[in-house]
């Protein structure tokens, strides 16, 4: 079976390549978790943080958000003696502080799946063929460096444009498996069956790239009185839901560096 090149022989990260990397997840839970991981595996590899993912995921109450962002300074302390995980102080209070402003995400699209999935880049956007070179070339592209910019006026920390490609491959909001590795076509058919979410609210004006024309404005685009009226019309209530913090227009680019 011929794969991706950076598994290696590594038994763990083939299982890794094999039934999870690119395939397209919805779930809160499991987005929160690898956004988290990724900060966590900053200036180390990939294959350090998928050997400590168990340990982790106890440490932190599942990443469940709800239930890290009560984690207070005695847990903080908690965890910088959990030889289990990476001790980085620094990335430890980023989870924290991300669960909180996961929270407020959640609150205003309705789920972490509606927001992430709106950053998808239109397969017009999309190198015809992928090759292990134009992989390494491109570590970041137009959507993962505007997904981290939105993410940092937010309030989230440890994601920079990097992380958040590393992010954006490995839950299948891109298809990153090369040409000829075996289970690009089964991921792009998963990708072809899968339901992108929608947001709760303001869907009139939260359309995706790959669904948007020139025509249509982005949501920042919309004055706040046309969010707010749409708003009334659909029965939702005109608070800062309605017209803060929605990603721009942008286009995008493919590959980056690979987890």
């Amino acid at each position: 079976m011929k794969r991706c090149w950076w598994p290696g022989d590594d038994p763990l990260y083939i299982e890794y390549h094999d039934r999870e990397w690119g395939r397209p997840v919805v779930d809160d839970r499991r987005l929160f978790e690898k956004i988290c991981l990724e900060g966590f595996q900053s200036g180390l590899s990939w294959i350090t943080i998928l050997r400590k993912r168990d340990n982790f995921r106890n440490a932190f109450a599942g990443f469940e958000p709800a239930a890290v962002a009560r984690f207070g300074a005695r847990d903080v302390r908690h965890l910088l003696n959990d030889a289990g995980i990476v001790r980085h102080r620094g990335k430890i209070e980023s989870t924290i502080n991300n669960a909180k402003r996961a929270l407020e995400l959640i609150d205003e699209w309705g789920s972490l799946a509606a927001y992430f999935w709106w950053w998808e880049p239109p397969a017009s956007r999309r190198p015809k063929r992928l090759t292990r070179d134009a992989l390494v070339q491109m570590p970041t592209t137009e959507q993962s460096i505007a997904l981290s910019k939105d993410l940092k006026t937010r309030g989230w920390t440890f994601v920079g444009p990097t992380t958040c490609y590393a992010f954006m491959q490995a839950m299948g909001l891109v298809n990153d498996h090369v040409h000829d590795c075996a289970v690009r076509t089964d991921v792009e058919r998963l990708r072809a069956r899968f339901a992108r979410p929608h947001p709760s609210v303001n869907r009139e004006w939260a359309t995706r790239p790959s669904e948007r024309s020139s025509a249509r404005p982005a949501p920042h685009d919309a004055p706040a009185t046309t969010l707010r009226r749409a708003a009334r019309e659909r029965g939702a209530p005109p608070s800062t839901r309605t017209a803060t913090h929605r990603p721009g227009r942008h286009t995008s680019r493919p590959p980056t560096r690979v987890r």
